[in-house]
């Protein structure tokens, strides 16, 4: 890597790290910079959960209250969404690079939209099934979703953060805690899958990393000062353009 490209890297890694401490959807940023310093786009995306990962474990420390006290229930969860997870990341390892390639502007859309409805969605869920929904279909839920995890995962948090109140987890720290819980574990279950797999890029992905780290401290210091309504804004209009550019370029290179 050149000087540059450290710099950059570290630079968008603290951005990263306390935009997703403030209002989240920080894989948006990083891994379009992962790829703009040259990686693969399936290389860029092993790449940035090893980067991003300190934001999804750091929240941990602060509910190991919440997660004592449901603790019998989560070996079975951790089973589940890891199951998915290491499904959906051997899907990218073994998948033509092409086809995520072309699957990356729907995957940046589904990822903006899951941000900005997410709340009215995870709302919508609740209120639809309600007492209706079986515990086996909730697992099946987070089966599938935790496969959406495993393979790119950005705007996942708060399909799992639904899926915990449909299982009873109504108390909202408790669900949070959990969603934090399964994304750390289905995080680290990826990036072993895509280290043995030869896809992570481990200079850029270190580089990342102490920046996120940094940046999910200061992030978490000063996010209440911040208003968040702003940044959501911004977050959601700059993954509609991101995914404009790309199914523009996917457009031109097949000859539309």
């Amino acid at each position: 890597m050149t000087v540059y490209e450290v710099s950059a890297l570290m630079f968008i890694g603290l951005f990263g790290g306390a935009w997703n401490a403030v209002a989240g959807g920080a894989t948006l940023f990083t891994f379009t910079a992962l790829m703009a310093v040259g990686l693969q786009p399936d290389v860029a995306n092993a790449t940035n959960y090893h980067a991003l990962l300190p934001s999804n474990a750091a929240a941990l420390p602060a509910f190991r209250q919440e997660l004592y006290a449901v603790r019998g229930h989560l070996p079975v969860l951790v089973v589940v969404s890891g199951a998915g997870a290491i499904l959906g990341s051997l899907l990218l390892l073994i998948s033509d690079p092409e086809v995520f390639v072309a699957l990356i502007p729907a995957l940046i859309l589904v990822a903006t939209l899951l941000f900005a409805f997410g709340e009215r969605l995870r709302a919508g869920l609740i209120r639809l099934a309600g007492d209706k929904a079986s515990d086996k279909s909730i697992y099946a839920a987070l089966f599938v979703c935790s496969i959406y995890g495993g393979y790119f995962g950005a705007g996942l948090g708060i399909i799992l953060l639904a899926i915990a109140q449909l299982l009873g987890f109504t108390q909202f720290h408790t669900a949070n805690a959990i969603k934090n819980l399964l994304a750390t574990s289905f995080t680290v279950l990826s990036i072993l899958v895509f280290g043995f797999g030869g896809l992570i890029a481990w200079p850029q992905a270190f580089v990342m990393m102490a920046g996120s780290t940094m940046g999910g401290y200061i992030g978490g210091r000063f996010s209440k000062r911040v208003n968040q309504g702003v940044l959501r804004v911004a977050v959601i209009l700059f993954g509609l353009v991101l995914a404009g550019v790309y199914a523009a370029r996917a457009f031109k290179t097949n000859g539309f």
